[in-house]
């Protein structure tokens, strides 16, 4: 049911929702709630969180994995006009301890398992003035207050999400708050629309709910009127089942669920009906063409890609047609941004020079700070209120924006700029590998060496594996680009968004002598 919005104002969305009849709201394999519940669960979150004086400016923290109370823990806060900051829950517990700390939470809701793995015994606990156990205290909370309602005008919240921190500590990303709560439902909406996510059908959530993607792609679509169902974790072979039985209209995923499902026998993959998939919303990761190429030809026209971050949300967009029209391409900005690459000075470079790539809002002068850090929100911006992700590319003549890859990821070996994305991508195509990373280790002579870990398919391990991948780039790249090193692991660690852990491979893999 997708929300007829005439004669509707902003701060009924909600109140319409419950009027919503579809056979679940949200579901997490589990449990499930239909929107009528979530709708009074949400607003009971909301009157929990301002009868214990939460409010406008405070920060509240949660610590869950993907269960169905994230929706309305996560509606119930943003009501509330606090910041609201899920965690990473695969985090080591001094790096969950730490965003507690730097987000200044005074309140958190958590499940007990986790809570017993990451902060059990912690100081920072001392900071807290509220501490909700899902398990212990919520449902009794949550029965006994007194239910209340905000209003269009009061003061909207909003998320504060951490970054993945693959190259050190995560940064607290704090976008501008809208000005009220009517004002943020209504660009979280529309914010669905704008990629294609308009309420129809079932939305089937691939990711953890602490990842902007995920979280934000499913609150847009679950306002326009979608039902949410929370994998717990992915898993190729479930997903497959789950787009069949639910007739799944719209998922987000990431280059390496691609490249799992790819990795099946075709034999496997045809025994599932996926053809209620509309939309199959892809990016916090680089994807190689070979691969995006194979999935619009497995699943149709129905891919649509997006570049940008937790910092300034979708900044470019791209569907299937248009990228096969220029393959690689993240796409054209969207009509508020504008994208551009710069030099080492920031001066503007010219269409298909490779640079450190900008995006600057038309109409805001700034669209987010990193929490309790201006000299580094300073140093994301340029004077003209520009700001960068950190990655490298080229906009060409048409306005298309193609990566290279990111500045912290760029090997310099003899004078010359190396992507490992390309090197990946290379290797990720061989039929015996299930997943690659690439980085550069210091080198005496060179500056710096290209080292690869291989994590092979369980089949692909030889003694000539090494040997095979080596003459497989040789055909595909140029001498200079070729892994002097190569290692093979049982796992490269990822994130849940398809990013290496970079610092954990060096760390695991330093140079050889």
């Amino acid at each position: 049911m997708e929300i007829d919005r005439k004669g509707l104002g902003e701060a009924m969305v909600l109140d319409y929702l419950s009027r919503n009849d579809k056979a679940f709201a949200v579901q997490d394999g589990v449990n499930q709630i239909d929107f009528p519940t979530l709708v009074e669960r949400s607003y009971r979150v909301y009157s929990l969180l301002r009868k214990c004086g939460v409010g406008p400016g405070d920060h509240v923290a949660l610590l869950l994995d993907n269960r169905y109370e994230n929706v309305e823990i996560m509606l119930g806060v943003l009501l509330s006009g606090a910041w609201l900051t899920p965690i990473n829950w695969h985090l080591a517990p001094p790096e969950v301890e730490y965003i507690v700390a730097d987000s200044a939470a005074t309140t958190l809701f958590y499940s007990a398992s986790l809570f017993e793995q990451k902060l059990s015994g912690s100081a920072v606990l001392e900071q807290l003035r509220l501490a909700i156990d899902l398990e212990a205290d919520y449902p009794s909370k949550l029965a006994e207050v007194s239910l209340t309602k905000p209003a269009a005008a009061d003061t909207a919240g909003g998320l504060m999400i951490y970054t993945s921190g693959t190259t050190g500590y995560p940064k607290g990303v704090k976008r501008v708050a809208a000005d009220c709560l009517e004002t943020m439902l209504s660009n979280m909406r529309q914010g669905g629309h704008h990629v294609g996510l308009d309420g129809e059908g079932v939305h089937l959530v691939t990711g953890p709910m602490y990842h902007a993607a995920p979280a934000l792609y499913a609150i847009y679509d679950l306002l326009n009127g979608a039902s949410l169902y929370l994998m717990q974790k992915f898993d190729v072979r479930e997903a497959l089942v789950l787009i069949e039985r639910y007739g799944v209209t719209h998922t987000h995923w990431v280059p390496t669920m691609f490249v799992r499902l790819l990795k099946l026998p075709l034999a496997e993959r045809q025994l599932h009906d996926c053809s209620s998939l509309r939309l199959v919303l892809h990016g916090a990761a680089p994807i190689s063409a070979s691969v995006k190429q194979q999935m619009i030809e497995a699943w149709g026209t129905i891919l649509v890609e997006y570049w940008g971050g937790t910092e300034g949300g979708v900044t470019t967009l791209v569907d299937s047609e248009a990228w096969l029209r220029c393959p690689g391409t993240v796409g054209q900005a969207l009509p508020q941004f504008e994208v551009f690459s710069v030099d080492k000075q920031g001066q503007r470079l010219g269409a298909n020079e490779i640079g450190l790539l900008y995006a600057r809002h038309r109409d805001m002068p700034r669209v987010f700070e990193y929490h309790g850090d201006a000299e580094k929100t300073a140093a994301a911006h340029l004077s003209c209120g520009a700001f960068t992700l950190g990655d490298l590319g080229r906009v060409d003549d048409d306005g298309y924006v193609y990566l290279s890859d990111r500045r912290s990821n760029l090997i310099i070996s003899g004078g010359v700029n190396i992507y490992p994305a390309e090197i990946e991508a290379v290797l990720i195509d061989h039929p015996a590998v299930a997943d690659a990373g690439v980085f550069g280790v210091p080198d005496d002579e060179w500056g710096e060496q290209v080292v690869a870990v291989i994590q092979p398919m369980p089949e692909g391990v030889g003694e000539g594996l090494q040997d095979e991948l080596m003459a497989h780039c040789r055909q595909l790249l140029a001498a200079y680009k070729l892994p002097r090193q190569v290692y093979m692991t049982s796992k490269l660690p990822r994130t849940p968004a398809g990013k290496l852990y970079l610092r954990r491979i060096r760390d695991q893999y330093p140079p050889r002598g």
